[in-house]
């Protein structure tokens, strides 16, 4: 993974923790991260943890003084990966719509996109998920099964974000089968 450039979006999950996990592993690996943050994850895990991890800061804002944030992180990653997915964000992403930076910037983005699903065993189970699931894959999206197992409400069932681990290896198999950016 040495210098290639991934984007990580961070959405509003109980397992926003883990991506500090996943981030860490990926740098380690030579990987240049950009992390973006929706205003949920920021509730859950503090931006200056990534900006530590990365040592960049992390993108926070839809909104800059010059350019165009969304578009500027898009051309810059080859990979996006999404740790934790939210059902909000499988449903921005099936349906197109883009209304905070991780969203348009998800939208803009024209390389392989990886999701990490997390989100309680009921909303895993609905069918409005299960449909968002379906159309992202045959939108040409990864989707990373989430684990059975506890989850932060007490219920126990699938909805568990799949392991750090298991994510870095996803993104490295795609890494591998395709030629580094230019």
């Amino acid at each position: 993974m040495i210098g290639r450039e991934l984007i990580v979006g961070v959405t509003g999950g109980i397992a926003a923790y883990k991506t500090a996990a996943l981030v860490s592993r990926l740098v380690q690996a030579g990987a240049g991260v950009s992390v973006v943050m929706t205003a949920s994850a920021t509730r859950l895990v503090g931006p200056k943890t990534f900006e530590a991890l990365t040592g960049r800061p992390v993108a926070l804002e839809t909104f800059a003084e010059r350019g165009h944030p969304h578009i500027e992180l898009a051309d810059r990653g080859e990979l996006l990966c999404v740790a934790p997915a939210t059902a909000n964000l499988l449903a921005k992403a099936a349906w197109g719509l883009a209304d905070d930076l991780l969203s348009t910037t998800l939208l803009s983005f024209a390389g392989p996109v990886v999701l990490a699903p997390a989100m309680n065993t009921k909303m895993w189970a609905k069918a409005a998920v299960q449909r968002n699931v379906r159309q992202l894959r045959e939108d040409g999206m990864v989707l990373i099964e989430p684990e059975e197992g506890y989850l932060s409400c007490g219920a126990r069932g699938p909805g568990r974000m799949a392991a750090p681990d298991k994510i870095f290896q996803v993104i490295a198999e795609i890494l591998a089968s395709g030629p580094a950016a230019s």
